[in-house]
């Protein structure tokens, strides 16, 4: 009997750890532009959307052009009043394709990283 509820109680518990860890990451849920997108060279900044909550210290957005230079105006910045979003302003954008790479470190720690290309016009 006590072999029983101890097996019950060890699924419960890895249920709840993986759970947790499910959960754990920060993931885009909206970007702006989008991955693919073709936008206007009057495009003014870069903005995504987190599932959760993100530490701005140690998360960011970086664009660069084809040749690999920067792209943005500064550094990427969390809303203070939505932990959730996070921008960057954009230079003035030339004619081409632009890669968006971000950095995700979640309230609990967790890293997350990606990144996707727009076009401008």
């Amino acid at each position: 009997m006590k072999l029983h509820t101890f097996a019950r109680t060890a699924v419960a518990a890895l249920f709840v750890a993986a759970c947790q860890l499910a959960h754990a990451h920060a993931y885009p849920q909206h970007q702006d532009p989008s991955a693919g997108a073709t936008v206007p060279a009057t495009q003014k900044e870069v903005a995504i959307d987190f599932d959760d909550g993100i530490e701005p210290a140690f998360s960011s957005i970086t664009v660069t052009d084809a040749q690999g230079k920067s792209a943005t105006s500064g550094k990427a910045v969390v809303d203070p009043s939505n932990k959730k979003h996070m921008s960057v302003g954009l230079n003035a954008l030339m004619p081409g394709v632009y890669t968006v790479a971000w950095v995700a470190v979640a309230d609990d720690g967790h890293r997350t990283q990606g990144h996707y290309t727009f076009t401008v016009k």
